[in-house]
């Protein structure tokens, strides 16, 4: 095999151990392809994930979904001094995956999971979709490639690694994909409470100027009414991008306030943890309201997780101090 240098390279795809943010005894188990990606890549530098998530107070409801809870690279380059550049393709991806390999750099690839054998019972080999991985080890010759993707560290081999690295476009006009590569420090930063409160702080002066899960309410028995006329399909496609993608999201506040205040049972990590609960209970609810086409029960399900979102706020703006955008 003609494998290129590893970052990582003690990893092995038939031995990993996931982070606990992805742990069994999670609420989500997952929460979306690029955050996942980034607490596996953190934890294989011997990094706190959880440092990282200070950013989710800013969530918004978007209309007809939440905001896709991404940690912000700035926020990276603060907390653990890695740098995220976007990478130009005007070769073959997998060339310029391997060149920045060779430089000591993990490549961020947008992909389509139809191709990923870690999505087995998903997506895979059964429905087309857009997501990220990153490449820690390739192989052009054999047709291999480890990689970071949801929960832990894959195999990417034969035809999978063709339809990954070959299936862009017709040939002609070729769909080129968004490729980041990290640039790693010297030596990783290690967690500093004091800058992550900062950077917290700064956070919180950027929420949401009215409680989303209040909106998302409101108009949640529309939405669900809207789902319901729809192929089975979409409800998943709906779900992922509403009640999982908040749940998750206050999940991951949950573990960065417990790292930062030093306690599991703080208000702020308790009030966020019920927002995760209501979110996946309120995700059984949605199917059996489409299944009835009954959608009046749906807004009383929310409620815990509204009143839990003020508390979140109210403990967090009273613990760091942070300025009001709504007032």
């Amino acid at each position: 095999m003609n494998l290129s240098p590893a970052i990582f390279p003690a990893l092995d795809p038939n031995a990993y151990s996931r982070h606990f943010l992805h742990g069994e005894d999670r609420i989500w188990t997952e929460s979306n392809c690029y955050s996942d990606l980034w607490v596996e890549v953190l934890h294989a530098m011997g990094l706190l994930p959880e440092v990282a998530f200070g950013f989710t107070v800013t969530q918004d409801f978007e209309g007809d979904q939440f905001t896709f809870a991404k940690p912000p690279l700035e926020d990276l380059e603060a907390l653990f001094g890695v740098s995220v550049q976007e990478l130009a393709i005007f070769d073959d991806v997998a060339a310029h995956v391997e060149v920045q390999l060779a430089r000591g750099r993990l490549s961020l690839v947008e992909v389509d999971s139809y191709f990923l054998p870690d999505t087995q019972g998903l997506s895979y080999r059964t429905s087309h979709g857009k997501t990220s991985i990153a490449i820690n080890r390739l192989d052009q010759v054999a047709h291999r490639a480890e990689y970071f993707h949801g929960r832990g560290y894959h195999l990417l081999e034969g035809a999978d690694y063709d339809g990954v690295f070959k299936g862009y476009g017709d040939g002609a006009t070729p769909f080129l994909p968004y490729v980041e590569f990290i640039k790693f420090p010297a030596i990783p930063l290690r967690s500093n409470r004091n800058l992550a409160g900062e950077i917290l702080r700064r956070h919180l002066a950027r929420r949401p100027r009215d409680n989303p899960l209040r909106a998302f309410q409101v108009q949640l028995p529309k939405l669900a009414e809207a789902v319901s006329a729809r192929e089975p399909s979409y409800f998943h496609l709906f779900a992922f991008n509403t009640l999982r993608q908040f749940g998750a999201n206050f999940e991951l506040l949950a573990s960065h306030v417990a790292w930062l205040e030093g306690r599991p049972d703080a208000p702020g990590v308790v009030a966020a943890t019920q927002i995760a609960t209501t979110a996946k209970a309120c995700q059984f609810q949605l199917a059996r309201a489409c299944a009835r086409k009954n959608f009046d029960a749906l807004p009383l399900a929310m409620e815990p997780a509204v009143d839990a979102y003020d508390q979140v706020m109210t403990s967090l703006v009273a613990q760091w101090g942070a300025s009001s955008s709504r007032d």
